[in-house]
């Protein structure tokens, strides 16, 4: 069995842009729900990250006048995305957030990590 690979005709067609959007309205969950005094800090810091790597993805593929220029804005999508794993541990860690509840969020984005690191990889085109 193989999948056909959907062309891509913009920005929106490419799956980690679509899965980090995915992710955007259960990372503002746990935003809220992280106490007052974090609000500026690890709240504000999840919001920025989660909200970077759809951005990025955008960015570069709307300035993608050569393959190096993309994989820039690729590599800092995929920083953001390690970022975010990093945040929903330290959340876990401090109790903010439940160990289920953090290991979702940290396979979801380690998803979109592979997803990024494969099109660095293939950002030849």
């Amino acid at each position: 069995m193989t999948s056909e690979r959907v062309p891509i005709h913009g920005y929106e067609d490419i799956e980690a842009f679509q899965r980090a959007m995915a992710l955007l309205r259960p990372v503002h969950a746990v935003a809220l729900k992280l106490p007052v005094y974090e609000k500026f800090d690890l709240a504000s810091q999840m919001r920025r990250a989660s909200k970077s790597i759809p951005t990025n993805v955008a960015e570069g593929y709307g300035k993608r006048r050569s393959s190096r220029q993309f994989r820039a804005y690729l590599e800092n999508a995929l920083g953001s995305a390690n970022e975010m794993i990093v945040h929903v541990q330290v959340a876990c860690a401090l109790d903010y957030i439940s160990a289920p509840e953090a290991s979702e969020l940290e396979a979801d984005y380690r998803i979109v990590c592979k997803m990024l690191a494969r099109l660095i990889a293939k950002s030849q085109w």
